[in-house]
C-alpha cells in the first residue's frame, strides 16, 4: 500500500472535512502523489492519486477491477436508489448511458437554454440591490427551477409548487444527515427518522410526474430531458421502468441542481475579486462572446472544483502505481490536487480565464465532471447552464468588486461550498437587458 499518515482514522476523517485542500496538500509534499488515508471501518482506506498519468491509467483499467458505480454506492445509493446512473456499472450502466446519452447531446442542451435564459432573468430580477448577500442560495432557487422545468418538464402551477416544497428536502443534506447512510441504525432515533417521510413525499410527487410525462399525448413535442428519457428505446425495445426513472431524475437533482448553484456561487465569487476579469466578462456577455464566458466557467471548475475527488473501488487485489491495493480499497484521483499542481498549470492559484480561450481544457488535468467511460453525462447540460445563467447576471446588474480575502471552502455533503455562501453586494441595475447580438439556437 502507498505511505500515508499514521494517526487514528475519526481524527483524519476530522482534518480532511476541517480542510481538505491543505490537508490533501500538506499529505501529497509529505508522501508524494500517491498516499493512502486510513479512515476506519465505516469510512474506508482511500489510495489518492494526483499524477495525470495514474489516474489515465485507472480510467483506462479493467472497470470490472475498479469499479465507480460500486464506490459511489456506499453513501449515494440510499440516496439517490440503486438504480442510479452514479452508483451502477457493467452492463447495466452502459445501457442506462446509452438510453440517457441522447437527453444530454449538444443539440437537446442547446434546445433548453432559452429557457434556463428566461428562469434566471426573473430570478435575478428581483436580487437585492446595494446590500451585501449570500448568492448560492438565490442560484439555487435559479438551478432547481430549471431541473423542474427543463429536466422533469413541470407547467402546471400546482405541480411546480408540489415539487419546489418536496424536492429540496431530499438533496439539502448535511453531513450530519449523511450519517444515517453510513450507519443505517441511525434512520430509527431523531433527527435521522425525519428523512423517510420527506423521501416519500418526493417519490410521490415523482412519480406522478413520471406518469404524467408517460401518458401525455404530447410526448413527443415535449424537449424536456424527462420526456427525452421516456422516448428512449433500446433496438429490441428496451426502455428506462418507472423506478430507474425516478432514481435518474433524482440523481439529476443533486448533481444539477446542488452542484451547478456552487459552480455559480463559486463563479461570482471569484469574478468580484478580479475586477479585470469582471469587466471581461461583462463585456463578454453583452457582446454576446460565448467564448470567455465558458472560459470563466472552465477556469471557476478549475481553480475552485465543487467535488473533490471522485473514487473507484478495487475489487480485487490489483497492482497499481508501483503499489499492491488490497479489496475494497477507494482509488481517489484528488481533483483538487491535480487543479492546483504547477506541474499542471501554469501559476495555479491564478484565476485567469484567459488560459483556456480558444482552447478546450486537457481531460486528464481538468476534471470536474470525472473522466473516462464515467465521465458526468450531464457536463454539457451544467457548462451550459453556468454560462447562460452568468450572461443573465452579467448583462442585468453592475457587481461591486471587492478586497476581501476569498471564501475558504466547507464540505457540504460531497461538495465544496463557499464557507459564506459567495457573498456580493449589487451596485446598480443596468438600464435595460442588453439584447444579445447573437440570437438564441
Amino acid at each position: 500500500m502507498p505511505p500515508g499518515p499514521r494517526i487514528p482514522g475519526w481524527l483524519l476523517g476530522l482534518l480532511l472535512l476541517w480542510r481538505p485542500e491543505e490537508f490533501l496538500a500538506r499529505c501529497a509534499r509529505r508522501y508524494g502523489t500517491t498516499f493512502t488515508l486510513r479512515l476506519g471501518r465505516k469510512l474506508g482506506t482511500l489510495v489518492y492519486l494526483s499524477d495525470p498519468g495514474d489516474i489515465k491509467e485507472l480510467f483506462r483499467g479493467d472497470h470490472e477491477t475498479f469499479r465507480a458505480g460500486e464506490a459511489n454506492g456506499t453513501i449515494l445509493a440510499p440516496l439517490l436508489g440503486s438504480a442510479s446512473v452514479l452508483v451502477t456499472d457493467g452492463d447495466t450502466h452502459r445501457r442506462q448511458r446509452r438510453l440517457m446519452n441522447p437527453a444530454f447531446h449538444g443539440r437537446s442542451v442547446d434546445a433548453l437554454a432559452p429557457m434556463m435564459a428566461q428562469i434566471a432573468a426573473r430570478e435575478i430580477e428581483s436580487w437585492p440591490v446595494g446590500v451585501e448577500f449570500a448568492t448560492r442560495p438565490l442560484f439555487q432557487v435559479i438551478t432547481l427551477e430549471v431541473i423542474l422545468r427543463a429536466v422533469i418538464g413541470a407547467d402546471d402551477e400546482t405541480h411546480l409548487a408540489e415539487l419546489r416544497e418536496a424536492l429540496p428536502p431530499l438533496v439539502d443534506l448535511n453531513l450530519l444527515a449523511m450519517m444515517q447512510f453510513a450507519f443505517p441504525r441511525l434512520q430509527e432515533m431523531w433527527p435521522w427518522k425525519r428523512f423517510k417521510p420527506i423521501e416519500a413525499r418526493a417519490n410521490a410527487a415523482l412519480y406522478a410526474e413520471i406518469d404524467r410525462c408517460r401518458t401525455d399525448p404530447d410526448l413527443e413535442d415535449r424537449s424536456d430531458v424527462l420526456a427525452t428519457l421516456v422516448r428512449a428505446r433500446e433496438e429490441d425495445g428496451d426502455h428506462l421502468s418507472p423506478t430507474e426513472l425516478r432514481d435518474q431524475l433524482v440523481t439529476l437533482l443533486l448533481a444539477g441542481h446542488e452542484t451547478t448553484a456552487t459552480g455559480l456561487a463559486w463563479a461570482v465569487e471569484r469574478l468580484v475579486r478580479h475586477p479585470e476579469v469582471l469587466a471581461k466578462a461583462q463585456t463578454a456577455a453583452c457582446d454576446g462572446d460565448d467564448t470567455y464566458l465558458d472560459a470563466v466557467v472552465t477556469e471557476t471548475l478549475r481553480v475552485r472544483p465543487v467535488v473533490p475527488d471522485i473514487s473507484r473501488r478495487v475489487t480485487r487485489p490489483a497492482e497499481f502505481a508501483g503499489h499492491q491495493l488490497r479489496t475494497g480499497v477507494l482509488v481517489d484521483p484528488a481533483i483538487l490536487l491535480v487543479h492546483k499542481s504547477a506541474a499542471n498549470y501554469e501559476d495555479p492559484e491564478r484565476f485567469d480565464p484567459q488560459r483556456f480561450v480558444g482552447k478546450p481544457p486537457d481531460p486528464a488535468v481538468w476534471l470536474p465532471f470525472g473522466g473516462g467511460n464515467r465521465r458526468c453525462l450531464g457536463a454539457a447540460f451544467a457548462a451550459t447552464e453556468m454560462r447562460v445563467v452568468l450572461r443573465e447576471l452579467l448583462t442585468r446588474v453592475e457587481l461591486e468588486p471587492t478586497t476581501a480575502a476569498g471564501e475558504a471552502a466547507k464540505i457540504r455533503h460531497v461538495t465544496l461550498i463557499p464557507k459564506r455562501g459567495a457573498q456580493v453586494r449589487i451596485l446598480s441595475r443596468l438600464p435595460s437587458p442588453v439584447v444579445m447580438k447573437r440570437a438564441w439556437t
